[in-house]
């Protein structure tokens, strides 16, 4: 996200919006962010001295609880439902992502110590010339001793 006017960008979890704000930012009375704040819908962070401060995130979070009740008819039960669903779904993405790296890291590690082992042979024990014929020798058939 970019700051205004296109400065450095703000992070969207800063804890920068006091309730009215908030309020103003997502369309709102500041009545019905305590109502969601208190459902478990939106959770701010809170100062020092019990303020509710919002983020960026709760900003757009808010106007998705907003376009979810009044566009689709959803309930606020299903609404937050659809919150916890969400951000589990998030987090199984991140442990995907971090577990797909950590793949990719061990298996090249695996390939580094394989090549080291590769690397380690001795060919000096066992001569190997690749123009030269093979050679398989087979011993003749003994004579059957159970004829005499």
């Amino acid at each position: 996200m970019t700051g205004a006017f296109g400065g450095p960008p703000v992070d969207p979890d800063a804890r920068v919006f006091v309730i009215s704000v908030a309020a103003e930012l997502a369309g709102m009375h500041a009545q019905t962010l305590r109502t969601y704040d208190r459902l478990g819908l939106v959770t701010p962070h809170r100062s020092a001295g019990g303020g509710r401060r919002y983020s960026p995130r709760d900003v757009a979070l808010l106007r998705e609880v907003q376009r979810l009740s009044q566009d689709e008819g959803v309930n606020l039960a299903g609404i937050k439902r659809i919150i916890e669903l969400t951000n589990h779904v998030e987090a199984l993405q991140q442990r995907l992502t971090e577990l797909t790296d950590e793949l990719l890291a061990t298996r090249a590690a695996a390939a580094a110590a394989t090549a080291g082992v590769h690397a380690s042979y001795r060919r000096d024990l066992v001569p190997v010339r690749r123009d030269t014929a093979l050679v398989v020798w087979r011993p003749a058939p003994r004579p059957d001793r159970s004829a005499r």
